[in-house]
C-alpha cells in the first residue's frame, strides 16, 4: 500500500516557489507591513550616503514602481531625498521589473557580483540615478551592529559574514556551470 507523505504537497509547493514557477501566497497585511519596513531600511541606507540624498532631491515627487512576479513596491521621492510609499492610483515615472523569476537564480547572480536582469521603462534621468544608487550606495551593517553590540563583536560578525559570503560566491561560481548546463 502506497501512501503519500503529509509533507509531499508542501515540499512540492516550496520547490515551485524557489524555481519561480509560482509566487508564494502572502496575506495583504504582511505585504503592507513588509513594504513599510523596506522603506524604512532603504531610507536608513540612503541617509548614510549624503550624495544619494542630494541626487534624489532633484527628483522630488517622482514615482518609482518596482515589480517582481506578483509583488510590487511603489515609491515616491520626498523633498528630503528619501523614499515613501506612493499612492497606488498615481502613474509611475519609472518602472523597473525584475525579469528573473526564480529566487535562486537572482541569489546566484548576486553572489557572483552580477546585477539581476531588469526591464526599465520611463524617465531616463531617474533611471540613471537609480542605477547610480545601485552602484554606489551600500549598507554599512558593521557600523549598525557596532551601535548595538560594540565594535569588537560587530567586527567579528562582519568578518564571519564576509567569509561566509566568499564561500557562497565560490560555490555559486563552481555550480553555475552545472546549473547552466541543466537548462
Amino acid at each position: 500500500m502506497h501512501t503519500n507523505s503529509p509533507f509531499s504537497a508542501p515540499l512540492s509547493d516550496f520547490q515551485q516557489i524557489l524555481s519561480g514557477k509560482r509566487a508564494a501566497p502572502v496575506p495583504l497585511w504582511a505585504v503592507q507591513e513588509g513594504q513599510q519596513r523596506l522603506v524604512l531600511l532603504l531610507n536608513h541606507v540612503l541617509q548614510q550616503e549624503p550624495a544619494a540624498l542630494l541626487r534624489l532631491k532633484q527628483h522630488t515627487g517622482q514615482r518609482i514602481l518596482g515589480r517582481w512576479q506578483a509583488y510590487s513596491l511603489f515609491l515616491v521621492i520626498t523633498p528630503a531625498g528619501l523614499l515613501d510609499l506612493a499612492d497606488a492610483a498615481a502613474r509611475p515615472d519609472l518602472s523597473i521589473v525584475l525579469a528573473d523569476e526564480a529566487p535562486l537564480e537572482i541569489a546566484r547572480r548576486l553572489m557572483q557580483g552580477e546585477k539581476p536582469t531588469v526591464h526599465i521603462e520611463g524617465d531616463v534621468q531617474l533611471a540613471a540615478e537609480v542605477n547610480w544608487l545601485a552602484d554606489h550606495v551600500r549598507w554599512d551593517l558593521e557600523e549598525d551592529l557596532a551601535r548595538l553590540l560594540g565594535d569588537v563583536p560587530a567586527h567579528l560578525l562582519a568578518q564571519a559574514a564576509t567569509a561566509a559570503l566568499a564561500m557562497l560566491r565560490t560555490f555559486a561560481a563552481r555550480s553555475s556551470g552545472a546549473f547552466g548546463s541543466a537548462r
